[in-house]
């Protein structure tokens, strides 16, 4: 007879990527956690995943296998908590990660989340790095652009672009491009590893556009690059939610108003094994109020990412 613990063992194996990591996140003995998987698989009948001495895989079989066994864990573990969820004040430790250039905006968030329910606390992680929530104890994060196939859950919550700004200072000095390809005479300040070049694409009137720019200042941190921009640089491609408040205050003006980068897509990602809970959905559905008040086009349609 099979056993639902094994099936949650196992579950938890393929969805945090190792056996360690799975008997830190259960707290159980690795040994516990190896003997499970071998007596679920001998009670299935085949091998579900590969291992080597240096790596794990799914088999085909054990791909198929937790596709359809997760859904099921799933709405077990709905059916007990949903009755608790309707009268559940949202309590305890949320942890999140996002890049670093989302700090500011999220910051806003979570003092917005700490306000609106005292039981709460926040543990945010600023990372460029895409972490493996489940190793790392992530219960939620923020993600920009297209994301990779992989066993997350993500829901989007609109799309968002990038505008180009440069201080007054800056146009000043140095004049206001009246089309893309004046940019390549410009300073340019560069998100990303070298200064010496890139490659940028905006969307505007006449259609689509790729232009190679230039500068004398790199940073793959986008709060470095707003300063840079605030600082006389060069012009820079921001966030807009990013530039929103230095352009209002008069510390950065729009140039080449009517182009943009091409819209991305702004997901909260969640562990697919997880179930969302009070917490997580409050801290959701304020993120999502909360984009929308910047500029970031609203869209809560749940996908697998």
């Amino acid at each position: 007879m099979l056993d639902l613990n094994d099936i949650l063992v196992f579950a938890r194996v393929v969805e945090s990527g190792s056996f360690t990591a799975a008997a830190r996140l259960l707290g159980m003995p690795k040994t516990t956690v190896s003997r499970r998987v071998a007596a679920l698989e001998q009670a299935v009948g085949v091998r579900l995943l590969q291992r080597t001495t240096r790596s794990l895989g799914l088999t085909d079989a054990g791909r198929l296998y937790y596709e359809q066994s997760s859904q099921a864990l799933r709405t077990i573990e709905d059916a007990n908590l949903k009755l608790a969820e309707a009268r559940a004040e949202p309590s305890g430790t949320i942890r999140i990660s996002a890049p670093v250039g989302f700090g500011g905006p999220l910051a806003a968030m979570v003092f917005d989340f700490l306000t609106a329910y005292p039981k709460t606390r926040v543990e945010l992680r600023l990372t460029d790095e895409r972490l493996n929530l489940v190793e790392n104890g992530i219960d939620l994060a923020f993600r920009t652009g297209i994301l990779p196939d992989s066993t997350l859950i993500a829901r989007r919550l609109g799309t968002t672009h990038r505008i180009l700004c440069a201080s007054p200072d800056y146009l000043a000095r140095r004049g206001e491009p009246a089309s893309p390809p004046d940019l390549a005479g410009h300073d340019c300040v560069i998100a990303g590893p070298s200064a010496a070049g890139a490659s940028w694409v905006l969307d505007g009137p006449d259609g689509r556009e790729t232009i190679m720019v230039s500068g004398r200042f790199a940073a793959n941190e986008m709060q470095a690059v707003l300063a840079a921009a605030i600082a006389g640089c060069g012009i820079a491609r921001l966030p807009l939610g990013i530039a929103e408040t230095p352009i209002r205050d008069g510390r950065l003006r729009r140039v080449l108003a009517d182009h943009t980068t091409p819209a991305g897509g702004v997901h909260a990602v969640y562990p697919s094994g997880q179930h969302l809970s009070p917490l997580v959905k409050a801290f959701i559905a304020l993120a999502a109020e909360r984009m929308s008040r910047i500029g970031i086009g609203r869209n809560d349609e749940g996908v697998s990412a």
